[in-house]
């Protein structure tokens, strides 16, 4: 996300030490597929996935801090796995009770992060929240999600790749304007695992480097804006659409 213009210099900082942390424990081997070559077929690589939830059309979630309520359109219709690992890791409870360890304000709005598993557990402070990501109970294996943005037109996303890498011109379909919901992920594209972030304004520097699933459409001034790090997420849950929800289960 190497940028000439100026104004953004330090976002570009605190990306590098921000969301590019968010999930860094991923395996030697998740790095190694994560930057397809050239001539790696796109259609393939979404069957190679197959294993992972999706989402076939949008769905509503509705989360809870500090007792009032964020509602998000979920949007599967750009972002299929992105938004079916989200809506499904709602649907399991992993949300509930967990902390936003980073808020990033000054010196212009930046976003709110959390998701890592690992805050669930008040013990652990907040300073060393920022590497978990979801582990299913049922298998003891950490569960990844490549890198999934869709150009705009594009008849399907492009994986594993960040749209510099591939060589893709043209804006997502899904942006990191103002009420963005976006996976964090470390340095692998295809690192993703819980944590998410809400986007606090527009950050135009991160599209096509960072996978949007979703916009806030309430609770943004009232509840996002305020939420403050180490605040918790009271509770998650799939509120329409869950139908569209396809698991492998």
């Amino acid at each position: 996300m190497q940028k000439q213009i100026s104004k953004w210099f330090w976002p570009l900082i605190i990306v590098a030490s921000l969301l590019a942390s968010g999930c860094n424990n991923i395996s030697a081997t998740n790095a190694e597929i994560s930057t397809p070559s050239n001539q790696t077929n796109q259609t393939t690589l979404a069957t190679k996935y197959s294993n992972l939830p999706k989402l076939n059309g949008k769905a509503t979630v509705v989360m809870t801090v500090n007792g009032s309520p964020i509602t998000i359109e979920v949007d599967g219709t750009n972002a299929p796995i992105t938004a079916g690992n989200f809506v499904d890791l709602v649907q399991k409870g992993v949300y509930d009770g967990l902390v936003f360890h980073r808020v990033v304000r000054t010196p212009e709005p930046f976003v709110v992060q959390g998701g890592d598993p690992q805050s669930k557990d008040p013990s652990i402070p907040v300073s060393r929240l920022g590497t978990g990501g979801f582990t299913d109970p049922t298998t003891s294996q950490s569960r990844y999600i490549p890198l999934e943005i869709k150009p705009q037109e594009a008849p399907e996303p492009i994986y594993s790749q960040t749209f510099e890498q591939a060589g893709i011109g043209k804006q997502p379909a899904l942006t990191h304007t103002r009420g963005a919901v976006a996976m964090a992920r470390s340095t692998p594209p295809d690192s993703a695992s819980s944590q998410f972030y809400f986007a606090l304004s527009d950050l135009p520097f991160l599209d096509g480097s960072y996978a949007v699933f979703g916009y806030v459409t309430q609770g943004m001034k009232d509840v996002v804006d305020n939420i403050q790090q180490g605040d918790r997420i009271e509770s998650a849950e799939v509120v329409e659409g869950q139908e569209n929800l396809t698991t492998s289960n």
